[in-house]
């Protein structure tokens, strides 16, 4: 046999008893990746922190909705109460920007105080400050829908849904609009379905996070 043959014979011998164990090799590298995977995954689950924070929270905006959609003084009041926790969440906030950032630390230093005298207004006067919101809610409605709109359009490129929020943008938009053209009992009315919808939503959808968190959590 000449030794042309016999070399390709022989290196054809190699590859064919190589393959099963690249194969092997592959799987295996696969099999190790995807374990890696699951780990990780799973320690992001167990950072989320107990489930069951997040369902006390769920129910805690229901009950929100519940009080806000019957229309009544109360509703008023746990609107204007509302105002007050994002205020001091706001002034949370503006104080560990103030923290990280030197160059601007004054600017939110005087934002956050600007903050917590607003909420310290808002828990005393919550009927009054559900009336200073409802006065300029079209304005609100304006600019979020104008922030939606720069979003969904920034993530065109990576969203096959990014016109949802185009649509929900204009529609707000014209909200706002139409808001800023009626008597303050309409905009009262509108900003009591909006934060009754929007507690309702949030709470429907932590309750959802919180027993799928659970079940990873065990999993």
């Amino acid at each position: 046999m000449p030794l042309r043959q016999v070399g390709h014979s022989a290196a054809s011998l190699a590859r064919c008893s190589g393959t099963p164990n690249g194969s092997r090799g592959r799987k295996l590298a696969m099999s190790h990746t995807e374990e890696r995977v699951r780990e990780a995954r799973a320690g992001l689950w167990r950072l989320a922190g107990p489930w069951w924070l997040m369902l006390i929270t769920g129910i805690a905006w229901l009950i929100i909705s519940v009080v806000v959609l019957r229309f009544r003084l109360t509703s008023i009041t746990t609107v204007g109460v509302l105002i007050g926790v994002v205020f001091l969440g706001a002034m949370v906030n503006e104080f560990l920007l103030a923290s990280v950032h030197v160059g601007w630390r004054w600017a939110h230093v005087l934002l956050g105080i600007l903050f917590l005298v607003s909420a310290i207004w808002a828990f005393a006067n919550p009927i009054n400050a559900f009336w200073a919101l409802a006065s300029v809610i079209g304005l609100l409605f304006v600019l979020y829908g104008a922030f939606d709109i720069i979003n969904s359009i920034a993530a065109r490129e990576i969203s096959g849904t990014w016109w949802l929020g185009l649509v929900a943008g204009i529609l707000l938009i014209l909200l706002g609009f139409w808001a800023s053209q009626q008597m303050f009992p309409a905009r009262a009315a509108l900003l009591l379905l909006w934060v009754g919808f929007f507690a309702l939503f949030r709470g429907i959808s932590e309750i959802v996070i919180a027993f799928e968190l659970r079940s990873r959590q065990h999993a």
